[in-house]
């Protein structure tokens, strides 16, 4: 346990520092896809983990996605996670932790008038010392919830 953290966030401080990777892109309305992220949990000394995320497309390092938020505990084993993301979509999510994994669900997904229509988002972080690995659900545009994103990132900078 390191005494400079937060007492309120040992429970979820595994996720602190900066994690690279690659995943896996798949939905019924757009090609399959493989992108390259960087993934970075920080905390300031105050009750909450700043994460900040950003994915670029494997062939071309074209810029793909990226969303800013923060993790707040919310009990022993209870998460809040809020994400705005640039393309318009915010997702206010509540989940549990069970050891050193995260299971979110999203309570609220909101879309600007522009964005697409996102109706349910679950992310599933599963954190294996300096190996994380995370997989996002998602409903939308008229598709059900299922699996879109699948990744498996390493710790290179730790807190």
């Amino acid at each position: 346990m390191n005494p400079s953290i937060h007492p309120d966030l040992h429970a979820i401080s595994f996720l602190l520092g900066t994690w690279v990777g690659t995943g896996s892109g798949i939905y019924p309305t757009i090609d399959d896809f493989s992108y390259d992220e960087t993934a970075t949990y920080t905390h300031v000394g105050k009750p909450f983990i700043a994460y900040g995320q950003k994915t670029r497309r494997s062939d071309s390092g074209e810029p793909l996605h990226s969303e800013a938020g923060y993790f707040r505990p919310s009990g022993v084993s209870a998460v809040e996670l809020l994400i705005a993301q640039p393309s318009g979509i915010s997702e206010l999510h509540v989940g549990e932790v069970s050891g050193s994994t995260i299971d979110l669900t999203a309570t609220s997904v909101v879309t600007t008038p522009t964005a697409k229509e996102v109706v349910s988002v679950r992310r599933l972080l599963m954190v294996e010392g300096d190996s994380m690995r995370y997989q996002l659900f998602m409903g939308a545009v008229g598709q059900p919830h299922q699996l879109h994103l699948s990744a498996t990132l390493k710790k290179v900078k730790p807190v």
